[in-house]
């Protein structure tokens, strides 16, 4: 006599009803969801590996104590009614993100080698999600930064701003400027697929990024053509952003909206790039 086939497990019901759950949410909630889960994700690499955030202390502490000091003495650099120093540190900060930004992409290809990165691409998280994740924590990186580089200002005399307001301004502006270059650094990564390629391309685009900017001295000073680019690089918009809301006498030369407005543009436009590009890292 033929057994009756067993009822299926009711944890296989209510897992199915979970799964019903959340394809039942809107989608803007499953993309902040599927976001946070890949920035928790990121976060946790960096509790694990804390001596990442001092080793990378030192090119600011370099930057503000010798090559600052120095320029300071010299007064060659026109700063208007700012001492250089307090004109350096905003830059030195907006500059500290771009380094921990911009070789973001390295992660891809190391994940894509353990086997991680197909994990992620089968999930159920959209291409946008797992950009948007991954960009928004090289932002938590630079808050870690930014700790480092107003203590030490702090300590070598520059005048700050640390109401409320500004800090949060400072914050915010710090996150979207990461995100933007963690963002260009996945596309790269999505292109030349090798590390060691990688870190060529992050070598030869970091350095004309920071030099053809305004982070070190004003875009006045500069040659009528190289002025032309670095009012189309987002770091000049960054470095614009976080010296008006750092410090009391500081102000904006293209407006705080127009800094905020050009950077969300940028992130939008090269996360729509990097989300189409995401997948094809690991062909």
């Amino acid at each position: 006599m033929s057994r009756v086939p067993a009822a299926p497990p009711v944890a296989s019901a209510d897992h199915g009803a979970d799964e019903a759950s959340d394809w039942s949410q809107p989608a803007l909630i499953r993309f902040a969801a599927d976001t946070a889960a890949i920035l928790d994700v990121e976060v946790r690499k960096l509790r694990h590996d804390p001596q990442e955030v001092l080793t990378r202390a030192v090119q600011p502490v370099l930057w503000l104590l010798v090559f600052g000091k120095v320029m300071a003495r010299t007064h060659a650099i026109p700063t208007g009614n700012i001492p250089y120093l307090d004109f350096l540190a905003p830059g030195i900060l907006a500059q500290s993100a771009l380094f921990v930004s911009i070789f973001y992409g390295i992660a891809v290809i190391w994940e894509r080698d353990l086997g991680v990165l197909h994990k992620f691409l089968v999930s159920p998280a959209s291409r946008v999600a797992l950009v948007s994740g991954k960009s928004l924590s090289a932002g938590v990186r630079a808050l870690a930064q930014a700790l480092i580089v107003y203590v030490l200002a702090a300590a070598i005399g520059v005048n700050l701003r640390l109401t409320p307001g500004p800090l949060i301004g400072v914050i915010a502006m710090l996150i979207l400027g990461s995100a933007v270059f963690a963002t260009f650094s996945l596309i790269i990564a999505c292109l030349v697929k090798t590390r060691e390629r990688f870190m060529g391309m992050g070598q030869v685009l970091t350095m004309p990024l920071f030099f053809a900017s305004n982070a070190i001295y004003p875009i006045s000073i500069m040659p009528g053509w190289l002025q032309a680019f670095a009012r189309v690089n987002p770091l000049s918009y960054q470095a614009d952003a976080i010296r008006a809301l750092m410090l009391p006498a500081g102000h904006s030369a293209f407006g705080l909206p127009a800094d905020f407005a050009v950077l969300a543009g940028f992130l939008v436009v090269l996360t729509t790039v990097a989300a189409c590009l995401y997948p094809h890292v690991i062909t």
